[in-house]
C-alpha cells in the first residue's frame, strides 16, 4: 500500500514522549546474539521495520528469531549457515554487520551487499582490511562480501576513520580471536558501547569501551544474554528540534541526555531553555530560533543522522547558517525537497547555507532516507498549509510510533493511504 503522512502546519508541540530502544544498536546487537549458540533475548527493542528485515537475515543463517512486542528472542543453532540471504540482506544496510560475527562462529561468510537508505557510499574497505589484519582471506565476488579464516589471531589495526561499522565488525570478529587486538581510531558512539556491554556480559573480555582505542582479549567462547537495548538518541534529539521549531515544551524520556549534548547545547544557542535529568530531558522555546551553525562529525561531534534536522531548523531560524556534512555526501539530496518547501538553501559542495524564514509553505515532498523523512515532516509543521510527504516506509524502519507520538504532541498529522499525483 503506498501511504503518505499529512502535515499541517501550525500547531505548537506540547507533552511527553517515550523514546525506546536505539535503532543504530539492536540491529548490531541482533548481529552479536550470532556469536554464541542458545537464546539471546533483548529487550527496550523499537517496533520498527528493520528489526523484523534483521530476523529475516538471521533466519536465513538458521536462527529461530521470535519478537514478541519490544522484546525479540534469538535462537542461534551450533552450527549457523555462514551464507546470508540476499533478498534478506538487499533490504538493510546494516546487515552487512553479520559479516564479523559469521568469520568468527563460521571461519567463513558471504553476505551480499547491503542496501538501504540513499544517503552515499559505504564502502566496506576498512572492515576487510580489519578482517585480513586478524588472518582472515576477504574479497567481493558476484555482489558479495566473502572471508575465510583457518583461524583468526590478535592484530594492532588502525582504522583510517572512525568508523561505526568497521569498528563493530572488527570488534566482534576479535572477541573470538587468539591473542589480543588492539582497534585504534575507534568509533566511540554510545551504541558501540552498548555492544561492547552486551559481549561483556556474553564473556568477552574488553578494554577501552568508549574510547578510541579498544583492546580486546579473544577467548574460545561466549555465551548468549539478555540485554537491554540503550534509549535511541537520535530519535530522542528529533524530538528535541520539533519542540525548537514549533516554538514548544517536550519533555523527552527514555534516552540518556549526555548522549546528545552537544545536539542540546547547539539548540540552547539557538535560544532553547533545555532542563535534564536521568534518563530524560524538556526542551522550551519561548519564540522564534536564532540560527546557528552545524558541523557533522563521528561521535562525540554533531551526528550526520541529525543533520537533515539541523537544515530544517535552520530554515526557519532568525539569521543565516552554515551546515558542513563531513560523514555522508549525497545527504543533502534533501535540500532539494526543502526547497520545495519555501526554503532558502544553497549546497555547495560538502556545505549548506540556509537563510532562515519565518514560515514555510506546503508542498508534496519525497523522503529519500530515515531522517530526511523526519527532517521533512518537522519542516511540514512550520509550513502554512497541508504538506504531503511520501515513501513514510523510510520514516517507519526509523521511529517507531511517529504519527501517534507527533499527534500526542499536539501536531495535526495523519497516515493516507493512495497514490502520489506526481
Amino acid at each position: 500500500m503506498v501511504e503518505h503522512f499529512a502535515v499541517r502546519g501550525g500547531a505548537r508541540l506540547n507533552g511527553s514522549v517515550d523514546v525506546v530502544g536505539a535503532k543504530n544498536s539492536v540491529l548490531k546487537l541482533m548481529a552479536a546474539a550470532l556469536l554464541a549458540e542458545g537464546r539471546t533475548t533483548l529487550e527496550n527493542c523499537p517496533e520498527i521495520l528493520d528489526v523484523p528485515l534483521m530476523a529475516d537475515v538471521l533466519r536465513s543463517l538458521g536462527c529461530t528469531v521470535a519478537i514478541e512486542g519490544a522484546t525479540v528472542h534469538i535462537d542461534v543453532p551450533a552450527d549457523p549457515g555462514a551464507e546470508a540471504d540476499y533478498r534478506s540482506v538487499s533490504r538493510l544496510r546494516a546487515s552487512v554487520c553479520v559479516l564479523g560475527p559469521l568469520v568468527a562462529r563460521c571461519r567463513r561468510a558471504v553476505v551480499p551487499l547491503p542496501g538501504g537508505d540513499a544517503i552515499g557510499s559505504r564502502p566496506l574497505d576498512m572492515h576487510q582490511n580489519g578482517l585480513r589484519k586478524l588472518g582472515a582471506t576477504t574479497d567481493i565476488e558476484h555482489g558479495s562480501v566473502t572471508a575465510s579464516a583457518q583461524d583468526l589471531h590478535g592484530a594492532q589495526i588502525w582504522l583510517d576513520f572512525p568508523s561505526v561499522g568497521a569498528t563493530e565488525n572488527i570488534l566482534m570478529a576479535a572477541v573470538l580471536a587468539s591473542g589480543t587486538t588492539v582497534i585504534d581510531n575507534a568509533a566511540r558512539e554510545p551504541e558501540i558501547v552498548d555492544l561492547c556491554v552486551m559481549l561483556q556480559q556474553m564473556g568477552a573480555k574488553l578494554e577501552g569501551v568508549g574510547t578510541s582505542t579498544l583492546t580486546v582479549h579473544g577467548v574460545t567462547g561466549l555465551q548468549p544474554t539478555t540485554h537491554r537495548v540503550i534509549g535511541d538518541r537520535i530519535v530522542g534529539a528529533t524530538w528535541a528540534f520539533a519542540a525548537v521549531m514549533t516554538s514548544g515544551e517536550v519533555t523527552v524520556r527514555g534516552v540518556d541526555p549526555h548522549h546528545i549534548d552537544l545536539v542540546l547545547d547547539k539548540l540552547r544557542t539557538a535560544g532553547a531553555e533545555i532542563t535534564t535529568g536521568r534518563d530524560e530531558f524538556s526542551v522550551a522555546m519561548p519564540g522564534r530560533p536564532q540560527a546557528v551553525d552545524f558541523v557533522t562529525l563521528p561521535y562525540p561531534g554533531f551526528a550526520t543522522d541529525l543533520q537533515p534536522m539541523a537544515i530544517a531548523l535552520s530554515a526557519v531560524a532568525e539569521g543565516t547558517s552554515m551546515i558542513t556534512e563531513n560523514v555522508f555526501e549525497a545527504r543533502f539530496r534533501f535540500v532539494d525537497e526543502m526547497v520545495r518547501l519555501g526554503a532558502d538553501a544553497r549546497t555547495d559542495g560538502h556545505h549548506a547555507v540556509v537563510r532562515g524564514r519565518p514560515e514555510l509553505s506546503s508542498a508534496p515532498v519525497w523522503a529519500s532516507d530515515i531522517r530526511a523523512g523526519a527532517g521533512l515532516v518537522l519542516a511540514g509543521l512550520c509550513a502554512k498549509g497541508t504538506t504531503e510527504v511520501w515513501d513514510v516506509a523510510h520514516i517507519d524502519r526509523g521511529y517507531p510510533r511517529f504519527v501517534e507520538n507527533l499527534s500526542a504532541l499536539g501536531a495535526d498529522i495523519s497516515r493516507v493511504a493512495g497514490e502520489p499525483d506526481r
